[in-house]
């Protein structure tokens, strides 16, 4: 199913139509709620989640008109006022077309003129650094002169934009005013920033009207950079855009299947997508997934991040040869250190190089699986280490610069370590270096190795 016709019906998996349905009854109260920003990281399924919302509304019968702008797609164009009108325009029958035409015309035109007057203030300044000295003062008093009509001239037209822009609000009040317009701008935390803050400014400005609402579904930690690109560092991009903005939530990314305990969604995905791939699913044990679940988490893949890996897991298994391949009679410590590999190839690809050059280092490799040291070896008998605590100390045994945090000291934990190790790959450790089996993973996806 495509993307533009997916419903929640279709598809929830992370419970996430109740929060559509509390969107809906926020647009369709009294209090001021626009524009509202769906905030989320990228990847986490902020668009599917808005054309879920957008079709939920027209299916149930709302007096609500939504309408779709993909803001990146327009980027290119460089007229945000001219995309939201649009947008606007499609969503009406033909013959209420006309009027919102007839009153955003001039609105359209100043726009045009005032970029092409800064297009010729440029040009006469330059003119006047080529012009011989003798004639500079001539020509200033005559540039001055210029200068000054065109200011008056600038002054005169937008006295006229103002009321054409006040034209356009009526036009577009009336049209809205028995059934109210919301459009959703998708992907704003894409576009180029002067793109994204011109948006804004045309939303404030311009389609500031009763019964018009706007959701921008937007990664806002990306939409505050814009600003600063645009405006500088010193400006408080949050405090400028809390004069833009009504209303702001973030999408979760947990939800809670049996109505108490939160699951991560991105795990959850994880999972679902595992149980249907005909490729993983027979060699993936519960120890397996458990050690997914740790990557996942200790790395906050999103969901779009989670499927990327999903799929290089699957590439893997394609392109593996043999007893290289991850299957069910797969001694334990070889899965867990390809998923290791296939996870640095997909998301550290600064340790997975370093790890093919032959240069390992214990604090990268451990940061990757969430430890900051080796666990303690008074306690490994008590608190059995995971896949977690047994690939970080493999690293600090094979370290190319064995850090002090990373230390194995003394015999009794040396020994103790390595049994562990032999425990993890079942009695069949490789002869020599452990974190080859990593290696080869990473080369298998770089269509390398055997």
């Amino acid at each position: 199913m495509s993307i533009e016709s997916i419903s929640f019906e279709v598809r929830d998996e992370f419970q996430r139509k109740p929060i559509a349905e509390k969107v809906i009854r926020l647009l369709e109260s009294d209090i001021q709620v626009s524009p509202m920003i769906i905030d989320g990281s990228w990847g986490t399924g902020k668009t599917e989640f808005c054309r879920k919302l957008i079709n939920l509304i027209k299916s149930d019968g709302f007096q609500l008109r939504p309408v779709y702008i993909d803001a990146f797609k327009a980027d290119h164009a460089d007229e945000p006022l001219m995309t939201l009108l649009s947008a606007v325009l499609k969503l009406l029958p033909e013959a209420e077309r006309h009027s919102l035409m007839e009153a955003a015309l001039p609105v359209a035109k100043f726009a045009v003129k005032t970029g092409l007057k800064a297009g010729v203030s440029w040009l006469l300044k330059q003119d006047v650094a080529d012009v011989a000295e003798g004639f500079a003062s001539d020509l200033k008093s005559a540039g001055d002169e210029a200068v000054s009509y065109a200011i008056e001239s600038l002054l005169t037209d937008h006295i006229e934009a103002e009321e054409k822009i006040e034209a356009l609000k009526k036009a577009l009040q009336e049209i809205a005013k028995d059934s109210p317009i919301v459009i959703f701008v998708d992907e704003l935390d894409r576009c180029r920033p002067d793109f994204a803050v011109s948006m804004l400014e045309s939303i404030k400005h311009v389609f500031d009207v009763e019964n018009v609402q706007f959701v921008l579904v937007t990664n806002s930690t990306q939409l505050r950079a814009s600003i600063n690109h645009c405006y500088g560092a010193a400006i408080e991009a949050q405090r400028y855009l809390d004069k833009f903005i009504a209303f702001s939530f973030r999408l979760p990314e947990t939800f809670k299947p049996d109505g108490y305990r939160a699951v991560s969604a991105s795990i959850n995905h994880m999972r679902k997508l595992v149980a249907d791939s005909e490729l993983l699913t027979p060699g993936l044990n519960k120890e397996h997934l458990d050690f997914l679940d740790l990557l996942i988490r200790e790395n906050q893949l999103s969901l779009r991040e989670v499927e990327t890996f999903v799929q290089h897991l699957e590439l893997y298994q394609i392109l593996a040869v043999g007893d290289h391949k991850i299957q069910v009679n797969t001694f334990f410590g070889y899965v867990q250190l390809w998923l290791f590999g296939v996870f640095l190839f997909c998301f550290k690809p600064e340790v997975a190089n370093q790890l093919g050059k032959g240069e390992v280092d214990p604090s990268l490799v451990a940061k990757a699986v969430g430890k900051d040291c080796i666990k303690a070896a008074d306690s490994l008998q008590e608190n059995w280490p995971d896949s977690a605590d047994i690939i970080t100390a493999i690293a600090a045994f094979e370290a190319t610069e064995n850090r002090q945090e990373f230390k194995i000291d003394g015999d009794e934990a040396t020994a103790s370590w390595h049994d562990i190790i032999r425990q993890f790959f079942q009695s069949s450790a490789p002869h020599g270096s452990i974190i080859e089996v990593v290696v080869s993973a990473i080369e298998t996806l770089q269509l390398g190795g055997k």
